[in-house]
């Protein structure tokens, strides 16, 4: 991940990920990663696992953040990059790609030479939990976390939230920066929020990558291009916006 120096007050990207990596505020999580890190998988079983934390990546630039559940116990836990070594991680990369936002559509592992462009990829928690199911507390602890992240992206516009989870951490983050919703509108595929506070990023809502998910067809390729399509257009309204509401 690069550094990127992002104004007074505000962390180092770099300074963030070396936080994130050491955190130990979950023992239940940080076990199970252990764990499963000495284990393995049989197909992986002469890899080291990363089995540590894993900080979100991308473009320091970025006005586009990508917000999915948690690292999956034998791809991210096990490469080190969060939506990297597993099917989520390749079907996300393919829309992202044919949306224009990844030079590749795999991710396959830390040094594949995948690079996001104006996109930046993090997690709710950053810890794989065991069932893919972290608790209520376990997800609170790992707010600060992309919190920092989210205030060192200074030209952040949208969010793409991969799942229910992830839409529910947009929320908190909005209540905690003074936003109010009189309705908060049920989670959906597709939908597009645009707050009223004034440079808090817009909300686009899709359905997580996962296996079970896209096996049975809830979520197709198309479905999550047209989601990322969604993002290019709210940037493109956000650019004309700023340059004077030509």
């Amino acid at each position: 991940m690069t550094g990127h120096r992002s104004g007074p007050g505000r962390e180092d990207l770099q300074a963030i990920a070396s936080r994130i990596v050491a955190c130990t505020r979950c023992p239940r999580l940080r076990a199970w990663c252990a764990r499963v890190a000495r284990e393995k998988k049989a197909a992986h079983r002469d890899e080291v696992y990363w089995g540590r934390p894993v900080p979100g990546f991308g473009d320091p630039g970025a006005r586009l953040l990508v917000l999915g559940l948690a690292p999956a116990a034998h791809g991210a836990n096990r490469t080190g990059r969060v939506f990297t070594g597993d099917g989520s991680g390749d079907f996300l990369m393919r829309a992202m790609h044919a949306a224009g936002f990844a030079s590749q559509p795999t991710s396959r592992h830390a040094a594949d030479g995948l690079r996001l462009r104006d996109a930046f990829i993090a997690a709710s928690v950053r810890c794989a939990p065991p069932a893919n199911k972290p608790t209520p507390a376990e997800i609170a602890n790992c707010q600060p976390h992309l919190e920092a992240e989210w205030a060192a992206l200074t030209r952040l516009r949208v969010v793409v939230a991969l799942g229910r989870v992830a839409s529910d951490t947009y929320w908190r983050i909005l209540r905690a920066r003074g936003g109010s919703v009189t309705r908060r509108p049920a989670f959906g595929h597709g939908q597009v929020f645009m707050p009223a506070v004034p440079g808090f990023p817009s909300l686009v809502e899709s359905y997580h990558p996962s296996r079970q998910n896209t096996n049975t067809r809830r979520l197709t390729l198309p479905m999550l291009v047209d989601a990322f399509d969604k993002a290019r257009d709210v940037l493109a309204r956000s650019y004309t916006k700023r340059a004077g509401g030509r």
